[in-house]
């Protein structure tokens, strides 16, 4: 069993975001890059389906020499070897080609994503991976198991989940639940300096989308404190000024 996991560079939780260029671009100065949270529950899960000698684990990268640091993160937690494809991961369309070009050359029978990047929050790499290798694609999963044929998997619908069996090869996008994130310990870390990660260029892609402009959202508002015994004024800011009755 081959599962080939997608993994984003993302900026670390506790980073300020700002833009540069006239807000056309985000400011990298200062910032911490981490693996993707949503990718590194889909790594772990990969990790335990393939333990005991069941299969290997890729993880795969569309990013320049900077992702590397996140690349072998990802080894160090257990991948068995990493691919990084050369070029800067413009949008959705472009980062889902670059990775459905590497699996139709290299043949994988899993291949998991997260259910979004925490930068961009699009929830469509999974989704377009399997529209152009033109397999089954299932978002926003909470369970996985393997047979090594047919795979069974749990999502959350409303008012309950669903389970679905599919048979063959498939992409999945996972969320919190499929697996425990794994913490890379001192053996991981060593052997990941060592383990094999592959640079390949990118395939040349039409850009059908651009982003102009990226905005922050507009600053809180102060707030205003009413005496609980003027009921009268804080229904009426309510009404006046909030708008919500």
């Amino acid at each position: 069993m081959k599962i080939l996991v997608c993994i984003s560079n993302v900026p670390d939780t506790t980073t300020k975001i700002t833009f540069t260029n006239d807000n056309t671009q985000f400011n990298t100065a200062g910032v911490q890059f981490i693996v993707n949270p949503y990718d590194e529950i889909a790594l772990s899960r990969a990790i335990e389906l393939c333990e005991g000698g069941k299969g290997t684990v890729t993880v795969i990268n569309v990013g320049e020499s900077a992702t590397e640091p996140t690349i072998r993160k990802a080894l160090a937690i257990g991948a068995d070897d990493a691919v990084r494809v050369n070029g800067t991961p413009r949008d959705a369309y472009f980062t889902a080609f670059q990775i459905a070009e590497y699996a139709k050359a290299n043949e994988f029978d899993i291949i998991l994503c997260g259910r979004e990047s925490i930068d961009y929050n699009g929830s469509q790499v999974a989704a377009m991976i399997g529209e152009f290798l033109d397999i089954p694609s299932i978002s926003i999963i909470k369970k996985l198991d393997y047979d090594g044929t047919t795979a069974t998997i749990e999502r959350e619908i409303e008012g309950g989940k669903e389970v679905v069996t599919v048979t063959g090869k498939f992409v999945a996008s996972c969320a919190e639940g499929t697996a425990e994130p794994k913490i890379p310990n001192m053996r991981g870390i060593m052997s990941a300096r060592t383990k094999p990660l592959t640079v390949v260029e990118a395939v040349a892609v039409d850009e059908l989308a651009k982003v102009t402009k990226f905005e922050t959202p507009a600053p809180r508002g102060t707030v205003k404190l009413i005496n609980a015994d003027t009921a009268e004024e804080l229904i009426g800011l309510l009404h006046s000024e909030a708008k919500v009755i």
